[in-house]
């Protein structure tokens, strides 16, 4: 049946394409719609007037009446569509009216006919889409019909094909999702049968990847189905060639041995400082790198008191990573020895190629890494860094701090800040990685690796674009079940192409389709840089949550008022405080202070509240996250709180009760070395702000879910 429903719709294109069309009539997207099994309403191609009058009595009440015709793809903008009518001079009457009005708008358009459908009952309208992103392939859409699609653009999206629940996730993702479920006394629609209709489009443009857009626009939905009233089906102009692609054991490969390198040679090597290809060479050696340096410079005998090779296929033994530091002029000639030599990685500094318009050039090094078989990072780089190896191939500042963060950029800027951040935090890296034009290597490929790496409990990258968004999300999806994948996308305010044939391509930005797909592969986006670098040092230092409740404890009422909000802004919850556990917190507060959530201790409180507060919402299990909001008082100095917060988890993780804590400071200046305090000791602490914490906690909770960790309710 399905071979049978791909030969139908097959044929149909093609002669489409032999036409020289792109857009097909509405009697061909019908074809299409029963072939899918899509649901329409019934309806007949009349030729001529006569033929409309049949065609309208046979359906038996009012009916819609549209212009085919080829050449008219806008028909409502053509006066070609006319609404409910009914009786036989009637339906003469809007045939002759369609027909003059389209002829009047295009009048060298073919007129096939007048489609008389039948006219579909009153129902909430909807959109069903499809559209093929240039990042992610063909992504299915849906979304509220009428002026809440037009101006709100509230619809969203998903990679197709998609499975029932997929779908049926969908309605649940958009802003005005209860008003599928019945407001106001209005029954709720038949939502499965939505959920149809969008996996049944996502199949078809699956299928056939020459569909560019399809329309189901409007959809209409009552509590005993879904109708699309119009399908509207438009071909791509052609079909992008298909990016080399590696399998994933050919990506470890030459993953391993480009982060876990035991030879490297510096081509551009140089003994002159402030010269790229010096400070390269000086990082490696006194980053303590382990294994072989070998400088190439065809003018040097010895670089940094090591042998130079005039070539690189002069040097002894076997090259893991060969790190340019050439022009970019030079560049093709030397990669096409590194080709010879079999060396499988290049490291890319050199500017000058697609960046500053030399497209002809960056093409032509990737047909000899091609050819050889040699993976490119960059052009256009800052290096990159590996730190359990004691790696700096770069020629920037060293950093040496080991830890669980894998950090990648594609702006050497950004890398930079990257660095600082790392530094002034004392953030324990895995690697810091640049990715420059991604000219080969690119984010898929890192994340497969940082995937399997042992050394690395975080990712976080910064991007601007993914040149295969299919393959990085294949990666994210087998690497967020074992540790968070954080993305700060970049452009998130660039608008999407805009020379789109229908409502559903005008309304897939660029961003739009990024936001959701992303959550779909379980992706934590941050909102900015500073807050990705934020997450990625911070959610190692979490554990998994195991349920929704989360217990506000606070010394100042003010902050506590601010947390909860920050709660609810990260969608969070915070816990309905039970009676008994509401009791044992009264024990401990003064009768000014409040109980419920949050729990305000009020400011002038001894250690003692502090510790036996925390200690209460530990040690219940129907609390599954803590928010402490900490205010500087005599009493109980911030480096007290944060000893006695520290030790109290601690102990708590020693008989194996681990909760998320996350702690906001307010106080003077000393509060900043009690929060780093915290923070080295597994509790994620800021000072100066309500919001941050919760953001983190909230992006922990975001991962949990995603990786199925989380006894809370999963990602919509």
């Amino acid at each position: 049946m399905a071979e049978d429903r791909v030969l139908r719709v097959r044929g149909l294109l093609d002669a489409v394409r032999a036409e020289g069309r792109s857009a097909l009539t509405a009697p061909e997207g019908k074809v299409i719609a029963d072939a899918y099994g899509i649901a329409v309403p019934g309806e007949e191609l009349a030729r001529d007037v006569d033929e409309a009058v049949s065609f309208a009595a046979r359906f038996g009440g009012p009916v819609v009446m549209k212009i085919v015709s080829p050449d008219i793809l806008h028909k409502t903008d053509a006066g070609g569509v006319i609404v409910g009518v009914e009786g036989a001079a009637d339906v003469r009457a809007a045939f002759h009216t369609i027909v003059d009005n389209a002829r009047a708008y295009a009048p060298d358009a073919r007129i096939e006919g007048v489609q008389v459908q039948e006219l579909l009952p009153k129902g909430q309208e909807v959109i069903v889409g499809a559209v093929t992103d240039q990042t992610f392939g063909k992504v299915v859409a849906f979304g509220l019909g009428g002026v809440l699609v037009e101006v709100l653009k509230d619809v969203t999206f998903r990679l197709a094909p998609v499975d029932a629940d997929e779908a049926l996730s969908m309605l649940d993702s958009i802003r005005a999702a209860e008003i599928l479920r019945g407001v106001r006394g209005a029954p709720p629609v038949d939502r499965w049968a939505i959920a149809e209709q969008i996996r049944r489009v996502s199949e078809l443009v699956a299928d056939f990847p020459e569909i560019a857009e399809v329309d189901l626009n409007p959809v209409i939905a009552t509590p005993e189905g879904a109708v699309a009233a119009d399908i509207r089906v438009i071909l791509a102009e052609s079909v992008p060639k298909p990016r080399r692609t590696y399998t994933r054991d050919e990506i470890l490969v030459s993953m391993r041995r480009l982060m876990q390198p035991s030879s490297v040679a510096v081509i551009g090597a140089s003994n002159e400082q402030g010269k790229i290809g010096n400070s390269v060479m000086r990082n490696l050696i006194d980053g303590g790198f382990a294994g072989e340096i070998h400088p190439v410079n065809p003018k040097a005998d010895d670089i940094l008191g090591r042998k130079a090779y005039k070539s690189v296929t002069d040097v002894p033994g076997e090259v893991d990573v060969a790190v340019f530091a050439i022009p970019a002029k030079f560049v093709a000639a030397a990669l096409e020895e590194v080709g010879r030599k079999g060396v499988p990685n290049a490291v890319l500094i050199p500017s000058g190629f697609a960046e500053t318009g030399e497209h002809a050039l960056q093409d032509e090094i990737v047909a000899i890494a091609e050819r050889h078989g040699v993976r490119l990072l960059g052009p256009n780089i800052y290096g990159y860094y590996s730190t359990w190896q004691d790696l700096c191939a770069t020629f920037c500042t060293p950093y040496d701090v080991k830890g669980g963060v894998a950090l990648t950029s594609q702006s050497g800027g950004i890398g930079m800040a990257i660095l600082g951040f790392a530094r002034t935090t004392r953030t324990g890296v895995s690697a810091i990685v640049g990715l420059g034009n991604k000219s080969d290597l690119d984010e898929d490929d890192l994340l497969t690796w940082f995937g399997e790496d042992p050394h690395t409990e975080c990712i976080a990258m910064h991007l601007e674009d993914l040149k295969d968004g299919r393959a990085f999300v294949e990666a994210a999806r087998a690497t967020v079940p074992k540790k968070p994948v954080v993305v700060l996308k970049a452009g998130r305010t660039a608008a999407g192409a805009k020379a789109a044939g229908s409502h559903t391509g005008a309304l897939a930005g660029d961003d739009a389709v990024y936001e959701d797909v992303l959550k779909q592969a379980g992706v934590i986006r941050a909102p900015g840089l500073n807050e990705m670098l934020e997450y990625a040092r911070a959610l190692p230092v979490l554990p998994a949550p195991q349920g929704d409740n989360i217990v506000i404890i606070t010394g100042a009422g003010g902050s506590g008022v601010l947390l909860s909000d920050a709660v609810t802004d990260n969608g969070l919850s915070l816990m309905e405080i039970p009676p008994d556990l509401d009791a044992s917190f009264r024990t401990f507060i003064p009768p000014f202070g409040a109980a419920g959530n949050p729990v305000d201790i009020t400011g002038g409180e001894p250690p003692s509240t502090y510790e036996a507060t925390i200690r209460l919402g530990l040690e219940d299990p129907r609390v599954h996250a803590l928010v402490l909001g900490y205010w500087h008082t005599i009493v109980t100095p911030p480096m007290v709180f944060a000893e006695l917060t520290a030790r109290v988890v601690a102990e708590f993780r020693e008989r194996g009760i681990e909760k998320p804590v996350v702690a906001s400071l307010a106080g003077d200046v000393e509060v900043e070395e009690a929060c780093q305090y915290l923070f080295e000791r597994g509790v994620v602490a800021y000072p100066y702000t309500t919001e941050k914490p919760v953001a983190v906690l909230g992006a922990k909770y975001r991962w949990a879910r995603a990786a199925g960790l989380s006894g809370g309710r999963s990602m919509s």
